[in-house]
């Protein structure tokens, strides 16, 4: 039997299972995608599968994998969301000494972007000036959705860097 034919057949079987499992494991009903990369890493994995396991049991122990990088994925983004978030509210403006500073910062900051290799630039005005999401901007770039995560990552602690702590004022 050819390798796609028996994921196939897991897939008929054992689908329903997974989905129920990773809603309850991850408190989220949109879980779709995480019992799709289950069957697409299953079937990149199958030679690892050893014929006397019981495939369901190999199958959730994939599903959970993926559902823990999804719920660190998510926790890191959202860590990143609340210190822009606060920054941001730190950054309340009133006096026109405020409003010329901050315009300086962002001047600065613009300014320090550009000294950044092509990369981290585009990720950093994509998903973190224009506040794409991390699927428009992959496909803007023509990279992965991980490619994008990981270079965000990256170019934030880039520009922190050159900025020397500048952005935790």
């Amino acid at each position: 039997m050819a390798d796609n034919d028996i994921i196939i057949d897991w897939f008929h079987e054992y689908s329903n299972d997974i989905l129920n499992f990773l809603i309850y494991y991850t408190g989220r009903t949109d879980v779709e995608d995480m019992v799709q990369e289950t069957f697409i890493r299953a079937l990149r994995r199958l030679n690892t599968f050893n014929e006397l396991s019981n495939p369901k049991t190999w199958l959730f122990s994939i599903a959970r994998n993926i559902a823990i990088d999804e719920m660190r994925k998510q926790k890191k983004e959202k860590d990143k969301q609340q210190k822009l978030s606060n920054f941001y509210e730190q950054s309340h403006i009133e006096s026109p000494e405020e409003i010329y500073r901050l315009n300086e910062t962002n001047k600065e900051i613009y300014l320090v972007i550009q000294t950044l290799k092509q990369n981290y630039r585009d990720v950093l005005i994509l998903k973190g000036i224009k506040e794409l999401s991390v699927k428009e901007t992959a496909a803007i770039l023509h990279w992965s959705e991980n490619k994008v995560n990981v270079t965000y990552h990256r170019a934030l602690k880039a520009l922190e860097k050159k900025l020397g702590g500048f952005t935790n004022e």
